[in-house]
């Protein structure tokens, strides 16, 4: 039986490129200059997803600034200190906070996808930030003249939009990040807030159809960040049985760093629903060891134990990096990891033969 498998999302940029990218922002090299280092890069990453013989492939995120802030990357109504998110080794990422309305997308991932489609043969797959991770851009004290609900009403239609753009540009599944799933439990332990992140990012799904959220997905991790995270600390099991009540097709789950595989799968078996794709990590991206094809088959089998084969697929724990600065995983261990992923996955299936 034929499983699944499919990657996260980014690769680790060319050194060449991040360094292209700092130049640029401080007016050392003109936009032209980056945009053909963009090309180069994003051609030579496809060239090598293709070479390992992955049968959905991303665009490695090579042009986005960072997997959550695309949308506004270039936006002029922003302020730079919005909401700091600490990570476990000490360092922070900081969102910038929006200073008036309306909110408008400045970038959209369907121009992502149409450029890496047109330099391959194979599915694309196309990841998009969260209504609820973008939530956070408006700034706690308010803006005059533009209130929260008007926000989100602009939130919602662009969100809508970034999925939308995706799935008519011929998408092969669009991946919704939703990273701050787990970090929502550890900022507020009632699940409040993530229970009002759900709602939000429903109300986005809630607009496509029955056929189309089968092409959509969520994927959720302790967020990975110079192989740290925000909120590995948090235990899967806080947030599992809530995240399964997002109205989508697919769900891409950091698993191989977890401790206790067991808690996680059994919670996996008791709240998501039959229709729901469960596509598990199996490569550890914070950890550089490449893990051998036997350990990924063994991984799957076990979880194959719990829940239904035909309701598994296979993945990476995360991208392997989410912001374009993130360099403490190499291009080279990246792809070798997805090899060993697929490798992996083959041999769990002449189990199921």
């Amino acid at each position: 039986m034929k499983i699944s498998t499919e990657p996260i999302g980014s690769i680790p940029r060319p050194g060449y490129l991040t360094d292209a990218m700092r130049a640029f922002a401080i007016n050392e090299i003109k936009k032209d200059e980056l945009a053909g280092l963009f090309d180069r890069a994003l051609e030579e990453t496809i060239r090598l997803f293709e070479a390992t013989g992955s049968p959905v492939i991303t665009d490695g995120e090579q042009t986005k600034p960072s997997f959550a802030t695309y949308p506004v990357h270039g936006l002029q109504t922003l302020s730079p200190n919005g909401v700091v998110i600490p990570f476990a080794d000490g360092h922070t990422r900081q969102l910038p906070k929006i200073t008036s309305g309306p909110f408008r997308y400045q970038h959209y991932a369907g121009d992502y996808l149409k450029k890496a489609k047109s330099l391959t043969g194979l599915p694309v797959k196309q990841a998009v930030i969260s209504a609820s991770a973008l939530s956070l851009l408006y700034p706690q004290e308010g803006i005059d003249g533009y209130t929260r609900d008007q926000f989100i009403a602009d939130l919602l239609n662009a969100a809508e939009a970034d999925i939308r753009n995706c799935l008519n540009a011929g998408a092969y599944n669009v991946q919704i990040d939703f990273t701050e799933a787990r970090l929502s439990v550890k900022l507020d332990p009632s699940k409040g807030l993530l229970k009002a992140f759900i709602d939000l990012n429903n109300q986005v799904l809630n607009r496509f159809t029955e056929t189309e959220r089968k092409r959509i997905g969520v994927h959720t991790c302790p967020g990975g960040d110079h192989d740290s995270t925000h909120s590995a600390d948090i235990s899967y099991t806080e947030l599992l049985p809530h995240l399964f009540e997002l109205n989508a097709g697919n769900f891409y789950l950091e698993y191989a760093a977890e401790k206790d595989k067991q808690s996680v799968l059994r919670a996996i078996k008791e709240t998501a629903k039959p229709t729901q794709k469960i596509f598990i990590g199996v490569t550890n991206v914070l950890d550089p060891r490449i893990e051998t094809a036997e350990e990924i088959r063994d991984i799957i089998l076990e979880a194959a134990e719990i829940i239904p084969i035909q309701q598994l697929g296979t993945t990476d724990d995360c991208g392997f990096s989410p912001f374009a600065d993130d360099a403490s995983t190499s291009r080279e261990t990246a792809f070798e990891k997805i090899k060993a992923r697929l490798a992996g996955t083959a041999l769990a299936e002449q189990k199921f033969a």
